[in-house]
């Protein structure tokens, strides 16, 4: 996985945990809904690359 790849994912990451915060000051349910499912996606994101990268560090081991 790449450095941008990596970096992206933390950003979107960061962006849905400062709109679901918001959601919950101000007392906005769709705003808290749609940060914690931007927070969440961008963390699945993060694991499928890192399934890839410990797949490519398996294969690199056996050649």
């Amino acid at each position: 996985m790449s450095f941008t790849d990596k970096a992206k994912n933390k950003a979107d990451e960061l962006a849905g945990k400062a709109k679901e915060k918001v959601g919950d000051a101000t007392d906005n349910e769709r705003l808290q809904a749609e940060g914690q499912a931007q927070a969440t996606a961008a963390k699945t994101r993060q694991a499928g690359e890192h399934v890839k990268d410990a797949g490519r560090d398996v294969r690199d081991a056996f050649s």
